[in-house]
């Protein structure tokens, strides 16, 4: 006999296995990052922008502009959440300070302690809806 615990009555069977629902897995996560403590990331840290949703990016000059697509900057601190933007951060790019939403960016090197968690919440940002 296993003495495993099968807890197989609150997970939905699909092709996937037997999962949470995704409302109560989404409220889980939504709950675990409400309680993260973010200032326990270490800072600075380097980060490159891989996402931007402004469609500013494809006119011209605009790619050269500080805090853009592509650009190394450094993580200095954490702002205030954006209902939109979700958490955004302080970072500083070629003496020149500015905000961007961290679901847009990426730790590197990826052997930073902060890869990671800024990793999750992007992912998990982007799949929140």
């Amino acid at each position: 006999m296993s003495h495993t615990e099968d807890h197989r009555w609150d997970l939905s069977e699909d092709e996937d296995g037997y999962l949470p629902e995704w409302d109560v897995a989404f409220e889980q996560k939504m709950e675990e990052w409400a309680a993260r403590d973010w200032q326990q990331l270490a800072f600075p840290f380097t980060v490159t922008r891989e996402e931007d949703d402004d469609d500013a990016y494809f006119k011209e000059g605009v790619a050269k502009a500080t805090f853009r697509l592509g650009h190394k900057m450094e993580v200095v601190g954490l702002s205030e959440e954006d209902i939109d933007r979700g958490i955004m951060v302080r970072v500083r790019e070629k003496k020149q300070a500015g905000y961007v939403p961290m679901c847009d960016l990426e730790v590197t090197p990826k052997t930073d302690p902060n890869f990671w968690p800024v990793r999750e919440y992007v992912v998990w940002f982007a799949n929140r809806c």
